[in-house]
């Protein structure tokens, strides 16, 4: 199942992301869809390494955290990153325009994988969830893509 999801995230989700309308509105939560483009362009910074933020889970409760991250349980609807990470209301934008943005996503998933490719043991901080290695990075990925494609009405295989 692993290989599936990076196939998935290497060579399906970018083109599945260019299916998006920006003027289609959300099924829930507040960004539009570029404003998702650009947060999953910075998740996937932070599991490169090139974004970093401190932990905000006590370290008594990583254990149930990991448990849900490694299972095939998705994120609900309007799940929300700890208030100390996002801010409730969505950042401004960062981009010119959409394509402008996928193709910072595109830039930002490849250098993902460059990352873990020259350090295989090579473990980055999440700020929730805790170190990951490069498969659980990979299994977190794919739950929060697909749960952003899911909200603006993307169907995923």
């Amino acid at each position: 199942m692993t290989e599936e999801k990076i196939q998935f995230l290497q060579n399906d989700y970018l083109g599945l992301v260019r299916k998006i309308d920006p003027a289609v509105t959300a099924l829930w939560g507040k960004m539009n869809a570029q404003q998702m483009v650009e947060h999953v362009t910075a998740f996937f910074k932070i599991s490169s390494g090139r974004l970093v933020f401190p932990l905000v889970t006590p370290s008594d409760q990583l254990a149930r955290y990991r448990e849900f991250l490694m299972s095939e349980k998705p994120f609900r609807e309007n799940t929300r990153a700890p208030a100390s990470i996002l801010p409730d209301e969505p950042l401004p934008l960062r981009n010119a325009s959409m394509e402008a943005a996928i193709q910072g996503l595109d830039k930002s998933v490849a250098e993902f994988f460059a990352c873990f490719k020259e350090d295989a043991g090579k473990k980055t901080l999440h700020p929730v969830f805790g170190e990951l290695n490069f498969l659980e990075w990979v299994q977190l990925h794919h739950k929060h893509v697909t749960h952003h494609l899911r909200q603006f009405a993307v169907p995923v295989l």
